[in-house]
């Protein structure tokens, strides 16, 4: 199945995403905060990450750009993880180079026909 990243500050949060995409056979990797997440998407070129925007050290925001920014990583799919859900946060999110927007708590349903969307049997 697919690399896939995981870059979230609550313990929690990561435990979720990291058992679900277990269970349907991917290889998981975690980070805890944007910098983190930054730094091993360069080494490892996972087909996938799912960023929370609030985190400490760098924010998703400024590290979902950054992946964008770097020829080695742009075409990497990201999603952002995120407990804003106001009005206007999911077309900011994804004008600034998100290719997916999931607000929390999340829906565990849809998670993995989020990921066959993605990046499909990878």
């Amino acid at each position: 199945m697919a690399k896939i990243l995981i870059v979230e500050d609550n313990e929690r949060n990561r435990m979720l995403l990291r058992d679900i995409l277990h269970h349907y056979g991917h290889e998981v990797l975690e980070a805890v905060n944007g910098r983190e997440g930054l730094d091993m998407a360069r080494e490892h070129l996972p087909e996938l990450i799912f960023m929370d925007i609030q985190m400490p050290v760098m924010s998703g925001l400024t590290a979902g750009e950054a992946l964008k920014s770097d020829a080695r990583t742009r075409n990497i799919k990201t999603v952002a993880l995120t407990a804003f859900a106001m009005k206007g946060d999911r077309e900011r999110i994804l004008a600034s180079g998100f290719d997916e927007y999931m607000s929390k708590p999340l829906d565990t349903r849809r998670l993995p026909q989020l990921v066959e969307e993605l990046i499909g049997g990878k």
